[in-house]
């Protein structure tokens, strides 16, 4: 929990820590980072506006060495703010002042989306689980495991689930809020571009695995696909 009022860091921790969580704090941007980057925490709570560094500076230091969940907390209620914070790849936001019940919400949904994998090792034949496959894509829906050929993708658990839905309808055009839906769950009510931030980070990983751009395609003003002809190209 990253926070420089005295007042919010108090309320917080015994909300959350009554919640069953344990919290470490840090009260300034260079502190957060170090501890983001030490500590191995399960989730960031991270304030906006703080002193030596701001909360997006450290998102983004953050953000380009793990996939730990962030939750931005701002006193700006700008979009301009909201949608930084998205496109630095933050899982979710929360404008004070905020209901600490909801945030603590925030924190239980957040963290049983997505349950960080590692990186995966073949499963083994015979395992039983339902695999989709899309040419050189494989995706083991028992273990949450994906290969490229025989390259692994280490993915997030919500990285996965959203890579499944594309897969499972190949060609079929997603729109934004149809992702949203159907892999953050009709109770999931922020902005659609949560979804444009997540499809970076999994180009990322499906790049970095070998897999060629274009597998997850654009279409203007519609959303997202998976290009079977990309992942298969004899099809």
């Amino acid at each position: 929990m990253v926070d420089d009022e005295a007042s919010i860091v108090d309320v917080l921790t015994f909300s959350l820590e009554k919640a069953g969580f344990e919290t470490l704090v840090a009260n300034d941007g260079v502190t957060a980072l170090r501890l983001a980057l030490t500590a191995n925490p399960d989730l960031i709570l991270l304030d906006v506006m703080l002193p030596g560094l701001d909360g997006l500076s450290v998102c983004r230091e953050v953000r380009a060495a793990s996939d730990v969940p962030i939750i931005l907390l701002t006193a700006r209620g700008m979009e301009a703010d909201r949608v930084a914070g998205l496109e630095l790849h933050a899982d979710d936001y929360v404008v004070k002042p905020f209901s600490t019940r909801e945030l603590v919400a925030r924190v239980h949904t957040i963290l049983r989306r997505v349950s960080v994998n590692p990186l995966p090792s073949p499963s083994p034949a015979g395992s039983g689980h339902e695999e989709i496959i899309v040419g050189a894509l494989r995706l083991d829906q028992g273990t949450f495991e994906a290969w490229w050929g025989d390259e692994p993708i280490g993915l997030t658990r919500l990285q996965f689930d959203l890579l499944t839905a594309l897969a499972r309808r190949p060609r079929m055009v997603f729109s934004r809020e149809q992702l949203l839906n159907v892999v953050w769950g009709t109770d999931f009510t922020d902005d659609v571009r949560t979804v444009d931030s997540m499809v970076k980070r999994l180009r990322t990983r499906l790049r970095d695995a070998g897999a060629p751009d274009g597998l997850v395609a654009s279409r203007r003003d519609l959303g997202y696909c998976l290009d079977a002809a990309v992942a298969a190209p004899s099809i």
